[in-house]
């Protein structure tokens, strides 16, 4: 029983680890959730998407960076299939794609990253949370490639082994409080595991949450810091990679 509780540990003996991320590089991220986070000494993940980018944020997002918030990969035309969104244009549906041009948009995303944050290594959160292109899976290939750390998905794909190339990620609609995500902390604390919470727009935008219930799950955060563990997706992962009893 001691054995396997200590397995469950995470640093500094915290019960559960907690990633929160944001997705497609949202004014709403730079004016409310980055403040917002930074006032609560919470670092997070941003997925930023390369044709969302502007370069009145490239020196906003730099400076994020160099605070400690991770940016991510997200692609550069966010390519889902046709049913997530229509009527989007042929062009940006994943059925439009094939494996290989998947492939070269995540590494020139990649590249676009290095030239704000200077990193060279960047993990992935799949558009829509699918890894389709043209209706093949593109995850395999992506995994020999070697072009990204790790990778965010949707939902729980199954199985008892989390895939670090395959990361679930819990989303909350437009209706959701912050009783709401904290209930799902709990449970996260309870089992002893890794929640990643994802977002869009934060108190605007699209897809958006309430600023008060961000807030609201922030405070919760940091007020449990001694027992949640909060950092960015490959922070976390990086962890769970060196720790497969977990």
């Amino acid at each position: 029983m001691a054995s396997h509780a200590q397995a469950r540990q995470w640093p500094g003996g915290r019960k559960a680890a907690v990633v929160l991320t944001y997705d497609d590089a949202l004014p709403s991220d730079l004016d409310i959730a980055i403040p917002a986070l930074d006032a609560a000494g919470l670092k997070g993940t941003f997925f930023l998407v390369g044709n969302a980018l502007v370069p009145e944020q490239i020196e906003r997002w730099r400076a994020a960076a160099a605070e400690g918030h991770e940016l991510g990969n997200h692609t550069v035309r966010h390519a889902c299939p046709q049913a997530s969104y229509p009527p989007a244009r042929k062009l940006d549906t994943s059925e439009s794609y094939d494996v290989p041009m998947m492939l070269a948009e995540i590494r020139t995303m990649n590249t676009m990253l290095t030239a704000i944050d200077g990193k060279l290594q960047h993990s992935l959160a799949t558009p829509c949370g699918q890894h389709l292109a043209g209706g093949v899976d593109y995850l395999p290939e992506l995994r020999i490639s070697g072009l990204v750390r790790y990778t965010r998905s949707a939902g729980w794909p199954g199985g008892k082994v989390l895939d670090p190339m395959d990361v679930p990620c819990r989303w909350f609609d437009e209706k959701a409080t912050g009783a709401d995500m904290i209930a799902a902390v709990e449970s996260a604390e309870r089992s002893g595991g890794l929640l990643v919470i994802g977002f869009h727009g934060v108190g605007g935008d699209y897809l958006k949450v309430s600023a008060e219930a961000h807030a609201q799950l922030l405070a919760y955060l940091k007020a449990h810091a001694d027992t949640i563990w909060v950092a960015p997706f490959s922070t976390v992962m990086d962890y769970v990679a060196s720790h497969p009893e977990n």
